[in-house]
């Protein structure tokens, strides 16, 4: 007779679950302390781990755990460390990860609403309290309305899913508005738009979408020139749209930028969207990706930064970068939730029931590209119920706060200078030239001092290049945003920095 295999038992998983606590406890206490890089030479963790799984179980993961902390933890990049300054935060909180746990544990398949009710509706209500919380417009929100409503937001799960749904439901619409003969004959070109300092992830949704057939190829995915200050330059996209409409091309979607990931440049939403009325009317989809800065916007004083927002059809931003959620999280807002069900939306008979023909409920599955998810809306609601608002503000103001300081820092030597407009959190510099020095030994002193300080471990900085007037310019980023930095930490950087620069 068969038997299946042995189970944990409750009384064993909730000794273990707490050991893994203590280990998760263990390793924030102490992470300040490691190197923030990893130190491993490629193919190190893939030598120390046996080629074939074992074959029988073991009675207790003791052995796995241990092999955690003598084998995974040192082959890690500190993302948690207070001295992780590099890309963007990627925050994590206790409430956060008991969000997570508990999801894992409930083991919800989120679909449909008939699949688990409440999976959908606690999203629901938690993206409209978000919403409101960075000020979008009522028509972003499910409000009072509910199921019914025009609009409503949704957890993606990074902002390059939502990229992609947004680019797919402007396509959607703009062919939807074509006659029915023309959808079906010869279609025109249809044309993308964003900023040269846009996140590939744009790019990246035109090609999966067949409006790009690589990098390189801009006859359909045009890329806007920026203006001085590294936004997208809304006269050059207006310009760009005539040129496309006049051969009789079909704009279908511009995607728009708040918080660039090289420099935090926010594209002027109310420019970009004016133009795009006056060219086009209200048919191509325009969509706001402010994966890294939309944070900031739970502060009244940085909502300035979306201005204009009114004029998208959809929005979005990571709350697991910067306001205390775990990966994966991004928060979707669109006000056009008809053309974003229609591009996603296919229902077999084994999906039917009562309620979803109706149109009495909300199925998520119709809002992104998988069909599964996870009950991800746990772990935002256990961080809004924990912090409040006003926890999240303090969070964001103490990462301008420390990064205005930094800049302040960087100023006051002589070497150095700013590279670009600080927004919120970041501040990119860099050594200044010399006086007969070219912009080739500029940058190589550059990237000699990232490499120095980061092999040092005692900080974890990255690179981007931005546009100069003469040549582009290899450049710091100094992204301040980690749970446990502080004053002190953003000090010593400065000064290990202003040490390694000689």
């Amino acid at each position: 007779m068969a038997h299946g295999p042995t189970h944990m038992t409750g009384e064993q998983f909730r000794e273990m679950a707490g050991r893994v606590a203590s280990l998760i406890d263990r390793y924030w206490a102490g992470v300040d302390e490691r190197p923030v890089r990893a130190t491993v030479s490629p193919g190190a963790l893939l030598d120390a781990l046996p080629p074939r799984a074992p074959e029988a179980g073991e009675a207790s993961l003791d052995a796995c755990l241990a092999d955690v902390e003598s084998l995974v933890l040192p082959a890690l990049t500190h993302w948690q460390s207070a001295n992780f300054f590099a890309y963007f935060p990627s925050n994590i909180s206790g409430p956060a990860v008991l969000g997570e746990f508990l999801s894992a544990g409930l083991g919800v398949q989120g679909m449909l609403w008939a699949t688990s009710p409440a999976a959908t509706e606690l999203e629901m209500r938690v993206l409209d309290w978000l919403g409101a919380a960075i000020g979008l417009p009522e028509p972003f929100l499910f409000g009072t309305a509910g199921a019914r409503a025009r609009g409503g937001g949704v957890i993606q799960g990074t902002a390059s899913d939502a990229a992609l749904a947004a680019l797919v439901a402007g396509r959607w619409r703009t062919l939807r508005s074509l006659p029915e003969a023309d959808r079906r004959g010869a279609m025109p070109l249809l044309t993308a738009y964003t900023s040269t300092q846009a996140h590939s992830s744009i790019l990246k949704a035109a090609m999966i979408a067949g409006l790009a057939l690589g990098p390189d190829d801009h006859e359909q995915f045009r890329l806007v020139p920026v203006r001085e200050d590294l936004s997208m330059d809304p006269a050059a996209m207006e310009a760009m749209l005539r040129e496309d409409v006049a051969r009789g091309r079909l704009p279908c979607f511009v995607s728009a930028t708040v918080g660039t990931t090289s420099s935090t440049a926010a594209d002027p939403l109310d420019a970009v969207g004016a133009a795009l009325r006056r060219v086009c009317g209200s048919t191509p989809w325009l969509h706001v990706d402010a994966a890294h800065s939309g944070s900031a916007c739970v502060c009244p004083e940085h909502r300035a930064i979306v201005r204009g927002v009114e004029f998208a059809d959809s929005f979005c931003f990571n709350p697991h970068k910067w306001l205390l959620t775990n990966f994966d999280c991004n928060c979707f807002w669109t006000r056009d939730r008809a053309s974003l069900t229609g591009a996603m939306s296919v229902t077999p008979e084994y999906l039917r029931n009562a309620p979803s023909d109706a149109g009495a409920v909300v199925d998520y599955r119709d809002w992104h590209v998988p069909l599964g998810r996870r009950f991800r809306a746990l772990k935002l609601w256990f961080v809004l119920r924990y912090y409040g608002l006003e926890g999240l503000r303090s969070h964001v103001r103490l990462g301008v706060r420390l990064a205005a300081l930094f800049e302040e820092l960087v100023r006051s030597d002589a070497r150095f200078e700013v590279a670009a407009q600080r927004t919120l959190n970041l501040v990119c510099f860099r050594l200044a030239p010399r006086t007969g020095e070219s912009s080739e030994q500029t940058d190589a002193r550059n990237r000699d001092l990232l490499e120095r300080l980061n092999a040092t471990g005692r900080l974890y900085l990255s690179h981007t290049v931005l546009p100069g007037a003469g040549a582009a310019r290899y450049v710091l980023r100094m992204a301040i945003g980690a749970v446990r930095t502080g004053e002190e930490h953003v000090r010593a950087a400065w000064g290990l920095i202003a040490t390694c620069a000689g």
